[in-house]
């Protein structure tokens, strides 16, 4: 059984922090790139941030690069993402998920990952 369970959202003023946490149960995802997305009502999910198995390799959206930190911890089989400086438009509902392949550089597209958490809502108000 996969069970992936974001936690760490919630209200935030503009300019504050979040730190979103993902947790796994079942199989160790400790091998595979793991990735962030978000979306907001009305529109589809897009791409936040990934990182590579050993998390020495991150990649970010345009959006949120120099602002989102994606980092890992494999012995708690945890994927993490520090927000820092939020604007209201990154209010969403984040999602983490596990990328499709242990082996390939993780891609922004959200069809290539297989495991998907239930998401934790972020708002950030002006």
């Amino acid at each position: 059984q996969v069970q992936l369970v974001e936690s760490g959202g919630g209200p935030v003023q503009a300019g504050g922090s979040l730190r979103l946490s993902c947790a796994a149960s079942g199989p160790t995802f400790s091998t595979y790139p793991r990735g962030w997305f978000r979306q907001a009502p009305g529109k589809e999910r897009e791409f936040v941030a990934a990182i590579n198995w050993r998390g020495d390799s991150t990649y970010y959206a345009d959006s949120v690069k120099g602002r989102f930190t994606i980092s890992r911890d494999n012995a708690k089989n945890t994927v993490y993402l520090q927000m820092n400086s939020l604007k209201p438009e990154d209010t969403a509902v984040y999602y983490c998920a596990v990328y499709g392949s242990r082996w390939l550089r993780p891609s922004q597209e959200d069809y290539d990952y297989n495991y998907w958490g239930q998401g934790t809502q972020v708002t950030v108000s002006s």
